[in-house]
């Protein structure tokens, strides 16, 4: 994607206005004089676009032709002219006002730019040194100590340079938590096995720790994956390894009253069988699964101090990282992982299932598009896909196979699904997210929360409310400066500056709510994926009873100021553990809570072609197969019956585990 200098313009103008320069501060005063344009690289913008579906991007055309016409008057009810011909005061009043308006699209264009801004101003770096802001907000960005050896990557990669065929026993398609799991398994049992991976493969040294470049080339759609109304951005891994590559390490195992309702509301029994149990046991050995690192970074150590000060449990969250020492290089590259882990301290798929596929003789072919699985008289034969080389020039490939397993995940694997022909009523539907909103608290010491492990402490105390299945589990996310920009609320540019700059002293909670009612992938005319959801009322009603628990957990550990997850920023004042203002807590249910009137964001994407025996209702079998097409299996989280309720990894993982047990039975 490219733009005119005419848009150029906008961008600029767009980006001083969401960061502007501002005068006046006796302190930090190079940090308060850079202005957006200074620190956002409008070919990083081209290229986050570049990785939408051509519709989203038509969207963003779109939205600059009206912000380069007079006709902008109309929306905000302001002068008839261009943005670029506005007053700063005017710039800035015309997006508060898109901000709040009725009009949804408004909201959608206000939030899209909004954190593309901030996102890449505070997490962009030159490669040669930091970004110039980072001082000041106390991010001390990548850590040079941490340098690992530039070592040759473990895994041999096919790299094809012409139209080639392909053929194998088992072709499986994604390689993170699901795919990962059935490459080793059935390559360990000496089948051929093809491996096809649509991002690319990274080790040691290719993980630079830079937020905009591992999000850009690790996560589907270069970060920026998001539903169709904007309101919920998404993380997923695209890479070797998957999710299992960029996740924050927790090895929850799926909870027994979970496992209970999937087997006896979708008709599933092996879910409380033994054999899924040594499932688990098989894949929590293979990743290391344990409890001995107890240190925590500052937001994990104040959940477990508000929590334990309110007599509310805590629980220590098994990680599947081993080789680790009381070093503090250690303890600070904890912190990175979700941008790649330099060290393989991390025990996904790539440093386990995926290298015991390859010692096995198994072959992998990344940076790899499949477009659609071949079908041949109802049987599942093998798949089209176009490999792009590093000279970026096309290359088709056509994969004959006796079975396929799709594991992309439960976004794009429905997507590829409908792309092949496979017309199930149910195919794509019943999307779950665990929609999670963060909950921010400013303490008076330094919390640092870019270093440490992400997730090492979880609440459990508000997952079963109501007396139902459904609830909210409180746990901690990665705070690196620019996802942290993007989750901060935004009034004015000179506040969100300021918020900034106190990050070093943030802590920050999430709220992940186990959701009832789901949503639906679908595809658009040129077979990408589009994602429907809204929050339901009483999925919503839930997630503010966590919000409110998280609010008094922070206040309990000594947060001075709490910040709720709504675009208007309530604020919470606290001074000896107590809140002092609460009917900002009982004035939140009667907020607006439509899209992008507050931040939503999801890094589980479940149930999308939905195990169980139910076959009018459920696309896939018990066994993993779909109704549709003989020797096609599924294997990722979107075979989930509804979403786990955890951090669904290592669900994901025994599932798989269990399907290819099921695979090798019928070879």
């Amino acid at each position: 994607m490219t733009f005119s200098d005419a848009q150029r313009a906008v961008l600029r103008a767009l980006a001083d206005t969401f960061i502007p320069a501002v005068a006046g501060h006796a302190e930090q005063t190079e940090y308060w004089l850079r202005a957006g344009s200074q620190g956002v690289d409008l070919d990083k913008v081209a290229e986050v676009l570049s990785g939408q579906p051509l519709a989203a991007q038509q969207e963003f055309r779109q939205l600059l032709t009206l912000l380069d016409t007079p006709a902008l008057g109309l929306t905000w009810f302001g002068p008839l002219r261009p943005f670029t011909h506005l007053a700063p005061a005017q710039r800035e009043k015309m997006l508060q006002s898109w901000a709040q308006s009725n009009v949804p699209q408004l909201r959608k264009g206000f939030q899209a730019l909004r954190k593309l801004f901030s996102f890449l101003f505070y997490g962009d770096a030159p490669a040669t040194g930091p970004n110039p802001v980072w001082a000041a907000i106390g991010y001390p960005g990548p850590q040079p100590n941490d340098a690992p050896v530039d070592t040759p990557k473990p895994i041999r990669t096919l790299q094809l340079t012409t139209d080639t065929t392909l053929e194998c026993d088992v072709l499986i398609i994604g390689s993170g938590a699901g795919g990962g799991v059935v490459a080793g398994e059935l390559a360990a049992a000496g089948f051929d096995v093809l491996v096809i991976e649509k991002g690319p493969y990274c080790h040691g040294c290719d993980f630079t720790q830079r937020e905009v470049d591992m999000l850009g080339k690790l996560y589907d759609a270069k970060g920026a994956l998001a539903t169709q109304d904007g309101g919920i951005a998404l993380l997923a891994g695209s890479c070797l390894g998957g999710g299992t590559t960029i996740n924050w390490a927790g090895a929850f195992r799926t909870p027994d009253y979970i496992l209970q309702e999937w087997a006896r509301e979708h008709e599933v029994p092996h879910f409380t069988s033994l054999e899924f149990k040594k499932s688990l046991d098989a894949v929590s050995r293979a990743l290391s699964v344990n409890i001995e690192y107890t240190r925590h970074n500052g937001q994990n150590q104040a959940l477990w101090d508000g929590s334990t000060r309110l007599g509310q449990e805590v629980k220590l969250i098994p990680r599947n990282e081993k080789g680790l020492t009381d070093s503090e290089e250690h303890f600070r590259s904890l912190g990175f992982s979700p941008l790649g882990d330099r060290h393989a301290i991390k025990q996904g798929t790539l440093n386990t299932y995926l290298q015991q596929a390859f010692d096995h003789g198994a072959r992998f072919l990344c940076d790899t598009q499949v477009e659609r699985v071949l079908v041949r008289e109802g049987q599942a034969a093998g798949a089209e896909a176009v490999y792009t080389p590093a000279n970026g020039q096309p290359v088709r490939i056509t994969v004959r196979a006796r079975r396929v397993v799709v594991a992309g995940g439960s976004i794009q694997t429905p997507a590829l699904l409908l792309r092949s022909g496979l017309r199930h009523p149910h195919l794509g539907r019943h999307l779950h997210l665990h929609p999670t909103v963060a909950v921010s608290g400013l303490y008076p010491h330094l919390m640092e929360p870019w270093f440490g492990p992400m997730m090492s402490v979880v609440n459990d105390g508000y997952t079963m409310l109501h007396g139902t299945n459904f609830g909210a589990k409180l746990e901690t996310p990665p705070a690196h400066p620019g996802l942290m920009a993007m989750v901060l609320p935004w009034l004015s540019g000179e506040q969100h500056k300021q918020m900034m700059l106190q990050a070093a002293r943030m802590g920050h909670f999430i709220v992940l709510t186990r959701d009832r009612d789901g949503g639906r992938v679908s595809v658009d005319k040129q077979g990408a994926p589009c994602i429907d959801y809204t929050l339901s009322e009483f999925d919503r009603a839930n997630m503010l009873q966590g919000v409110r628990a998280a609010a008094e957990i922070h206040a309990a550990a000594g947060a001075r100021e709490v910040y709720l997850p709504h675009g208007s920023l309530p604020t919470l004042q606290a001074k000896d553990g107590q809140i002092i203002n609460p009917e900002v807590l009982d004035r939140l249910p009667h907020l607006g809570w439509r899209a992008n009137q507050f931040g939503l964001y999801s890094a589980h994407q479940m149930s999308t072609c939905r195990m169980g025996g139910h076959a009018a209702t459920h696309p896939v079998g018990p066994n993993g197969e779909t109704r549709e097409v003989k020797n096609l299996f599924v294997a990722d989280a979107s075979a989930f019956p509804a979403c786990s309720g955890v951090n669904p990894m290592l669900t994901i993982m025994a599932l798989a585990h269990y399907t290819a047990q099921q695979l090798k039975g019928g070879a």
